[in-house]
């Protein structure tokens, strides 16, 4: 019997219509990017998601939440991490028209894990 195969903890920190579209895709998918947003940021760093849905979210949407889920390992390979500031400041940057493919490596549920107001 094969061993399932190694995934990736990732956390996206999002806002309350986001979220929406994720409760519509059942916890499985990621909403489509909107025109003027060509690229899904994940980050690899639960503290700099709760910074980003602390600080900037609950700002700009009134809410922040931290979502975690888990990615296939082999397939994220194809996406280099990025620095975005300090040494734990990790984003993988994922080109909107290749969000169908990342989406079918998604293994179990999006859940969230924090929420602020």
């Amino acid at each position: 019997m094969a061993s399932p195969r190694p995934t990736t903890t990732l956390w996206r920190p999002t806002g309350p219509k986001e979220l929406d579209l994720v409760r519509e895709l059942e916890w499985r998918a990621w909403p489509p990017r909107l025109p003027e947003q060509p690229v899904f940021y994940p980050v690899l760093n639960e503290d700099y998601a709760v910074k980003i849905a602390r600080d900037w979210n609950v700002k700009h949407d009134g809410a922040g939440i931290v979502t975690r889920f888990e990615v296939d390992t082999d397939f994220l390979s194809r996406y280099p991490v990025r620095q975005a500031g300090g040494e734990t400041i990790l984003e993988l940057w994922v080109p909107a028209e290749e969000l169908d493919e990342f989406n079918a490596h998604i293994d179990g549920e999006i859940q969230v894990v924090h929420e602020f107001r």
